[in-house]
């Protein structure tokens, strides 16, 4: 596998760097970090002498007419493999769907608005590999904590593409308004401004404009479901958990979860 170089424009720390571990340690838990992978070392200079925003524009660029855009929360995920693409048609949505990662988020506050914490579940080749909390806000909402896990998903899905641009990758995500806020509205959104109309704010912007803004550099890359909530859907269920989690402990920074990964036991856990 080739090297990878990354930049950090925001973040405890800003530069280029050469491993994902260092890129997680000086951006997680910041909702403003400002980060990006690249195949060289001289394209990774490039882009940290000029600014985050350019180098998306420029990034989204190049990869028009290389690939077909598809549509965002209702695409069938695919894979290189005819059975994987067979099978996937009697699969539901699950660990054990069609995609080769499938990274669940959800977030958890109470009362709302009050205390909030955001949770994600990470499942490689239909196994949970890694599960994160923490963004917690002592005056948060439902809808910032599931803006906030919908922005860290994208985050993990962007390493996960820089490692192997081939492998297919699915958001889950049991909130409606975060999806739609991001493949839906945004685009109008932005169009007028970035106001619904005659003026009206949008609310909680900053967080759909980060979301947006990393969503258009890989949205032919990835797929975005709703699943339902509390519905016995593993990879939510653990998302929950976790945000849970965040709040109860009022972990502001992401942080991994560090224990051993004994499912029943975490889903024995307090709920959202």
């Amino acid at each position: 596998m080739s090297k990878k170089f990354y930049v950090i424009w925001k973040g405890a720390k800003t530069g280029i760097f050469t491993t994902w571990p260092e890129v997680q340690q000086h951006t997680a838990g910041r909702s403003d970090a400002q980060y990006m992978g690249f195949e060289s070392k001289s394209a990774a200079e490039q882009a940290f002498a000029t600014t985050y925003t350019k180098a998306l524009m420029q990034r989204s660029l190049s990869k028009k007419g290389t690939a077909s855009s598809a549509p965002t929360s209702s695409r069938t995920a695919t894979s290189k493999k005819t059975s994987k693409s067979a099978s996937a048609k009697t699969t539901a949505v699950s660990p054990n769907g069609p995609s080769d990662i499938e990274i669940y988020c959800d977030g958890a506050c109470s009362p709302n608005p009050g205390k909030s914490g955001t949770g994600l579940a990470v499942y490689e080749l239909g196994k949970v590999t890694s599960l994160y909390y923490g963004l917690y806000l002592p005056n948060g909402t439902n809808n910032t904590a599931e803006l906030s896990g919908m922005l860290s998903a994208f985050q993990i899905a962007q390493h996960f593409i820089d490692k192997n641009s081939e492998q297919s990758i699915c958001i889950l995500s049991d909130s409606k308004y975060s999806i739609d806020s991001i493949t839906k509205w945004a685009k109008g959104w932005k169009a007028k401004g970035w106001t619904r109309g005659k003026g009206e704010e949008i609310k909680n912007l900053a967080l759909i404009q980060q979301c947006y803004a990393l969503y258009k550099t890989m949205h032919t890359k990835i797929t975005i479901r709703h699943v339902k909530g509390h519905a016995n859907i593993e990879g939510n269920e653990l998302a929950d958990r976790m945000a849970v989690l965040a709040r109860k402990q009022q972990q502001v920074n992401m942080i991994r979860y560090s224990e051993t990964i004994n499912i029943k036991a975490i889903l024995a856990m307090d709920s959202g």
